[in-house]
């Protein structure tokens, strides 16, 4: 162990047994404080020093120590718990003899708990008289310097625990994440959802177009997959009596990674039985609306160097008249499928060998002409059947009830008028395996126990999934996904 520590660390090491020399545990146990340090600011930040003087206010916090002063027989120290930091003053004829040596072993980095009272320094900052220091845990390695260590983005995310306690941000941003969970949680409580809880496990790879992760269970010899979408659990939920239902969970899908896509993603996908695509926009408007009033404080939320204007009704626009602005195509038309492909070569839009009809190449035009452009808050509606296997149809068969919702080019809810008819389910089960046989890997398998369960009626309703990490990366006004998942999946270190 020795071999591999440098001279900082090994100083610290040797310090171990000094700690047990005092009679000091140099990694604690059990410490008992009760303020806040961000309550402390709030409620004393704006007393004099005379004020304080004549009142001696007690406080007993804990935290990690993010700088140490020493000037002899008195130090200055910055300790910093979860809700802020917060300087400190000790003094050798105050702690006394005995916790002053216990102090003088402190190295940054150190968790540590501070009993005392409040002063004002010379400069008029708040300060901890320290009255009595305690150690509770020795930090064994230097912390990286404040402005030039742990500046590479890919060591940030592979030591989050060490960017946590360099960088406030990302503290900020993990707890701003929680918050908006625990909102979107009490938004749905309110509104009657009821959360329930679906396997992680599936038989086969159903529920959305994607990729599946696939993993072996050994008791039953049987292959089995990481779920990609919660859809059909759900919905069972719902075919049983659960006429409201969501869930908060993690979903797998075995696909690239960029700034918006991690292997391990989070989603909220909730039904209402009942209900249909208007539904979910009343849903998906007022969640938005509620996360920027409850836990925002604020309706235009800033992203990255644009603002979003969350105070006003969110724009309503079918693909077909989105992409007819845009390019002058009009795919309400009967366009058939080889003038579908004559369209896209003409305006070099990538085709796909699995494609064998027109709501394809539609959907490409809108990928490749409208997405990116969609800024505000926008509501895409009417999908091409082609793309929509569980949706139900629109009054047009070539079209079905369904909406994605878009911000600044990205989409962050996809919602349905759910299919509820099992014949016309299989028949999209069956075209997707055949076009699973063409060469789509992203193409779902048919669930057998789904269309069992939806033999015995299931009642007309909306539904939507959206992506948890993405909706905070806009409320936390960061770029890339990694930053508001805590340990984001990562390439092996070279």
């Amino acid at each position: 162990m020795e071999e591999k520590m440098n001279d900082q660390e090994l100083a610290r090491f040797n310090k171990i047994e000094k700690y047990k020399e005092l009679g000091v545990d140099p990694f604690g146990c059990r410490y008992e404080w009760k303020d806040k340090i961000a309550d402390i600011r709030a409620q004393y930040g704006e007393l004099s020093e005379e004020e304080l003087q004549q009142k001696e206010i007690p406080v007993n916090v804990a935290g990690r120590l993010m700088a140490i002063r020493s000037m002899g027989k008195a130090s200055f120290v910055n300790i910093r718990d979860n809700t802020g930091a917060m300087q400190a003053w000790m003094g050798l004829n105050v702690v006394g003899e005995e916790n002053y040596k216990v102090f003088k072993l402190a190295d940054t980095g150190d968790v540590v708990g501070l009993e005392g009272t409040l002063m004002k320094s010379r400069t008029g900052e708040l300060t901890v008289r320290v009255l009595k220091f305690t150690h509770i845990s020795k930090c064994l390695k230097p912390l990286p310097e404040k402005f030039h260590g742990l500046t590479d983005t890919e060591e940030r995310y592979r030591k989050r625990y060490l960017d946590m306690i360099i960088n406030p941000e990302s503290r900020r941003v993990a707890i701003l994440r929680s918050k908006i969970v625990t909102e979107i949680r009490r938004y749905c409580d309110e509104l009657g959802f009821v959360e329930i809880e679906t396997p992680m496990l599936s038989p086969i790879a159903g529920g959305a177009a994607a990729r599946p992760f696939i993993t072996h269970h050994n008791a039953l010899d049987k292959d089995f997959f990481l779920r990609i979408a919660t859809e059909l659990n759900l919905k069972k939920a719902m075919i049983g009596g659960i006429d409201r239902v969501y869930e908060i969970g993690r979903n797998f899908r075995n696909e690239g990674m960029d700034t918006t896509h991690n292997p391990e993603f989070t989603t909220i996908e909730l039904y209402q039985a009942f209900g249909d695509l208007q539904s979910m926009r009343e849903w998906t408007e007022g969640l938005f609306k509620d996360i920027c009033d409850k836990v925002m404080g604020i309706r235009v939320i800033p992203w990255g160097d644009i603002e979003l204007d969350f105070s006003k009704p969110f724009k309503w626009i079918s693909m077909a008249d989105a992409i007819k602005e845009k390019t002058g195509v009009d795919f309400t038309q009967n366009i058939s499928f080889e003038e579908a492909v004559e369209l896209a070569k003409k305006h070099n839009v990538p085709l796909e060998k699995s494609w064998n009809s027109t709501g394809y190449i539609m959907n490409a035009f809108f990928e490749e002409f409208v997405e990116k452009d969609l800024i505000q808050p926008t509501f895409i509606h009417t999908y091409p059947i082609e793309v929509s296997p569980l949706t139900k149809k629109n009054e047009d068969p070539r079209f079905v009830d369904r909406f994605e919702f878009f911000l600044n080019g990205f989409e962050f809810g996809n919602a349905y008028s759910e299919l509820n008819n099992p014949f016309d389910q299989l028949e999209r089960f069956e075209a997707q395996l055949a076009a699973k046989e063409r060469g789509d890997e992203e193409a779902n398998d048919i669930d057998n126990s789904f269309m069992d369960a939806m033999r015995y009626g299931m009642p007309p309703a909306g539904g939507i999934g959206v992506g948890i990490d993405r909706l905070c990366m806009l409320f936390c006004n960061v770029q890339s996904i990694r930053e508001v998942i805590l340990f984001p999946t990562m390439k092996d270190e070279k």
